[in-house]
């Protein structure tokens, strides 16, 4: 379904992705683990060209691509084929909840905005915010406005879904409401990439999960497998070090 084939990116002279394969099937929750610098925001981004790769090949259904040679086209087709949720929500201060879902929609989509505004209240419902779609960023939690960022890029009806660590800049008490969101979201079998540190979510909810490390991918496998009998010595140091 989705298919990383020797990504490699490099800042300089610092080599961030060394040689990315991954597989993910349709309606696979496919977590992915490592330190801060391990490359895994990156190698989230390059999925959809917003930080483009140096080399390999990105697939998506039958849509495959070179990244070297990619042309605007196939960096539309990838877009198209997936939506981010990012660390900070990334939501339009000057629109309403219900706003900043139709965005994308009414723009990018070309969608009437009666039919816009239908699907989004659809999908705010779907993420518990139906009581403030009127209402502005500022007015909402952390975790709200990330529950918006969620139902935006729901309703661009994607392959596939990417978080990129969604939880780390939200308050603990905030933590669990979107981590609820995204297990109902998981359970629907939309296929979703989740890079985080929640360990509870990558071991309760993930189908699969990747353990990665200075650039490279070290393990991956069952989460039960990861979790309860890594087989790298890297894995395990990282686990007992999050726990």
């Amino acid at each position: 379904m989705l298919k990383m084939e020797g990504l490699y990116k490099s800042f300089g002279e610092l080599e961030v992705l060394r040689g990315i394969d991954i597989n993910v099937n349709k309606g696979q929750v496919v977590c992915v683990l490592g330190p801060s610098g391990s490359g895994k925001t990156t190698m989230l981004r390059a999925i959809n060209f917003l930080e483009p790769a140096d080399k390999g090949i990105i697939s998506i259904d039958d849509l495959s691509v070179d990244v070297a040679k990619a042309t605007k086209l196939d960096i539309r087709n990838l877009r198209m084929a997936t939506a981010m949720v990012f660390q900070q929500s990334n939501i339009f201060i000057n629109r309403t909840a219900i706003g900043n879902v139709m965005e994308g929609l009414t723009v990018v989509q070309k969608m009437p905005k009666k039919e816009a505004y239908d699907r989004s209240l659809y999908f705010l419902e779907k993420v518990r915010m139906l009581d403030k779609i009127d209402a502005y960023p500022n007015q909402l939690s952390g975790g709200q406005q990330q529950r918006v960022g969620i139902a935006r890029a729901l309703a661009l009806n994607p392959k596939v879904l990417l978080f990129d660590e969604p939880t780390s800049s939200l308050d603990p008490e905030l933590v669990n409401e979107v981590l609820s969101v995204m297990r109902d979201i998981a359970e629907e079998g939309i296929t979703m990439i989740v890079v985080t540190h929640e360990m509870g979510f990558a071991q309760n909810v993930a189908n699969h999960v990747v353990f990665m490390d200075e650039g490279l991918v070290v393990e991956e496998g069952p989460p039960a497998q990861i979790f309860e009998n890594p087989q790298e010595e890297r894995t395990r140091q990282f686990l007992s070090n999050s726990r």
